[in-house]
């Protein structure tokens, strides 16, 4: 299928942010304008704009757990998985898991899944005619649903390795939920041989307060952050081996040749890793 033209992607961008709910803060469209993009509204930009006012560095650390993402889908690729699943993938924007995995392997399968309809539609329009990936709504509080997913199946063949991505999600599950029983289902229905990759807030380095304060900001969007400590985070990966270098925070884990680490580098308020599940 024919890739769709520039001008028909950016009329879908036109059409679908004229059918969203611009009065509430939408996470994706927050993490779109966090790294620079263009589909979010004045209300995203605003609750941006507070939560920076109380953590100033959140645009580097979104940045930061883009460049991680990279990372580990090239490590996975090289490492021979072809089967990618992005779970709460968020908006499309530069530098998504497909054009990283295919980058490395051609024939590698990414689907993304994301429970906001804006993503699901507005990742279809753009996504649209891209061979090998696929854009479908569920809710990581389900996933049953996502792994019965028709769509999902004719990608994805859970009885092979597979990447399970979940990157930024899981502190928008609070404990309720039971976000440790969600990774666990997942876990169960993943080959022998297959990878979970994991970035999750932590309030484990803030010593002025201000991570707990940008957490609050978020009160009025569509989710909320729950913050977890180095503990609950290794929990998520019960089942599985961390590689190396293990739990660590997003710019330590396999920084690129030569690339210089910042200054507080084993501060940072977000923890990575990735793990293969036991066989």
């Amino acid at each position: 299928m024919a890739e769709v033209p520039e001008k028909h992607r950016r009329a879908d961008r036109e059409r679908i942010l004229d059918t969203v709910d611009p009065r509430t803060p939408n996470v994706p469209r927050m993490y779109d304008y966090l790294l620079g993009g263009k589909d979010n509204y004045a209300v995203d930009r605003e609750a941006v704009a507070e939560v920076v006012r109380r953590a100033p560095d959140t645009p580097y650390m979104a940045r930061q757990n883009r460049a991680f993402l990279g990372r580990a889908v090239r490590f996975l690729a090289a490492s021979g998985i072809r089967q990618f699943l992005d779970i709460g993938s968020g908006l499309p924007t530069q530098g998504n898991v497909h054009e990283i995995a295919q980058g490395v392997a051609p024939d590698s399968r990414v689907v993304y899944v994301d429970v906001d309809p804006v993503v699901l539609t507005h990742g279809r329009a753009l996504l649209a005619g891209r061979p090998g990936v696929a854009v479908i709504q569920g809710d990581a509080r389900r996933p049953e649903e996502i792994l019965a997913a028709p769509e999902l199946h004719g990608l994805i063949d859970l009885e092979q390795p597979v990447a399970v991505l979940m990157l930024a999600v899981l502190h928008f599950i609070d404990d309720v939920d039971d976000p440790h029983g969600i990774v666990a289902r997942f876990r169960d229905a993943m080959a022998p041989g297959s990878y979970l990759t994991v970035t999750h807030v932590t309030g484990d380095f803030d010593t002025d307060g201000r991570v707990r304060e940008a957490a609050a900001a978020y009160e009025s969007a569509t989710s909320q952050i729950t913050l977890r400590g180095r503990a609950d985070v290794l929990r998520l990966f019960d089942g599985f081996e961390l590689v190396d270098p293990g739990l660590t925070t997003l710019a330590l884990w396999r920084p690129d040749p030569g690339e210089s680490l910042p200054p507080d580098a084993d501060r940072q308020w977000c923890y990575a890793g990735v793990g293969r599940k036991i066989d």
